[in-house]
């Protein structure tokens, strides 16, 4: 934790050095103007996270959604994106609420215009909307056939790829002002689905899809200054997978995975905001990358609130306890305490860790 601490302050030495040159060298000792970010799906869950961190930050934040206090039902929790951009506010950001149907091409066009006549730039882009899907997750693609597909590929991927179109220019034109340290970056939320099957078919074509977008997106942005990645959050606390564990429905819908030691959506808003205090120099050597938000979590030191840095899911900390030692003692072994306490927390190469899915479990 030390080391990583250093190397976050590190980064953030360098991006402030970077920021004081810009200004000296355009002849004037002003502070660089505030920086634009666009959520999508910020209304609720990892979305919404990533928007208050970096609200955090000190960004202005459009957070993009559908729920708005104008449409949205009574559910008891203001999962509205009025709610967010006020959360964004009161935690030292500028936060905006941007009602947006992104499964509708032009208002995602709109969206992005309203965001240049109002700001004239854009220095970070966040996809995070995504439709959960209202039948089971888990069956044979042929059973599923082309409703499990539209369900999981139509916001959670084709609206990626437009929503980076429309916003390229724009992005583009803030890189060239060159008046930041950071450029700007594009954000694909993502799933570790995208490397090995998780759920069903058309959800893991999907998340490949999205790392591949990310991958592409940077060969073609790179030399114009904007920087892409996909982001790989772990098993996360949303508010729709807490009301499955209270329904007692998060068991089957998970294959048993244990919620309690997940990631809260604040946890991926610290890294997003981690990605976008690196330099320039930094952040291109990541791009086109997939970023796993607790092995950035181990690299930057940041934490949850309660001090934990929950393991990456391609960890033997998260492996182990998950799937092999249930197998093993579902199989008659014992599995010592001590055993179980002490797990290294040690990454499997994507090359292993993608060869196959995860061991079945008794209910898979």
């Amino acid at each position: 934790p030390v080391a990583s601490c250093s190397l976050r302050q590190a980064a953030v030495l360098r991006s402030r050095a970077g920021l004081l040159s810009a200004s000296m060298s355009a002849g004037a000792m002003t502070p660089p103007p505030q920086r634009v970010a666009l959520v999508t799906g910020a209304s609720r869950g990892i979305g919404k996270g990533i928007a208050v961190a970096l609200g955090r930050a000190g960004f202005i934040v459009y957070a993009v959604g559908r729920s708005s206090r104008e449409s949205s039902e009574e559910t008891g929790l203001d999962l509205t994106i009025e709610a967010t951009a006020e959360k964004i506010t009161s935690v030292g950001g500028t936060g905006h609420a941007l009602r947006c149907d992104i499964s509708k091409d032009e208002a995602i066009n709109e969206a992005i215009a309203q965001v240049s006549d109002a700001e004239g730039r854009l220095d970070l882009l966040c996809c995070s909307a995504y439709t959960v899907p209202s039948g089971p997750l888990k069956a044979p693609f042929w059973e599923q056939g082309v409703e499990m597909w539209d369900a999981v590929n139509s916001v959670g991927l084709r609206s990626v790829y437009l929503t980076c179109c429309a916003a390229a220019q724009l992005m583009i034109s803030t890189a060239a002002k060159k008046d930041q340290a950071s450029p700007p970056l594009m954000v694909l939320v993502s799933s570790f689905g995208g490397k090995a099957y998780t759920f069903n078919v058309a959800y893991g074509v999907g998340k490949a899809a999205v790392d591949r977008l990310a991958a592409d997106m940077s060969q073609e942005l790179g030399a114009l200054g904007v920087a892409t990645c996909a982001l790989y959050p772990g098993v996360v606390k949303t508010e729709n997978n807490l009301a499955l564990e209270a329904a007692g429905k998060w068991k089957e819908a998970s294959g048993g995975l244990d919620l309690s030691q997940g990631e809260t959506p604040d946890f991926s808003g610290k890294g997003v905001a981690a990605l976008a205090s690196l330099t320039s120099e930094e952040i291109f050597r990541r791009s086109g990358s997939v970023q796993v938000v607790a092995e950035l979590a181990r690299e930057f030191g940041f934490t949850e609130e309660d001090g934990r840095q929950p393991p990456s899911i391609r960890s033997t900390s998260f492996l182990l306890p998950n799937y092999a030692f249930p197998e093993m003692e579902k199989q008659g072994m014992q599995i010592p305490q001590w055993v179980k306490d002490n797990v290294p927390d040690v990454l499997l190469p994507w090359s292993i860790f993608s060869a196959g899915p995860a061991p079945k479990r008794e209910g898979d």
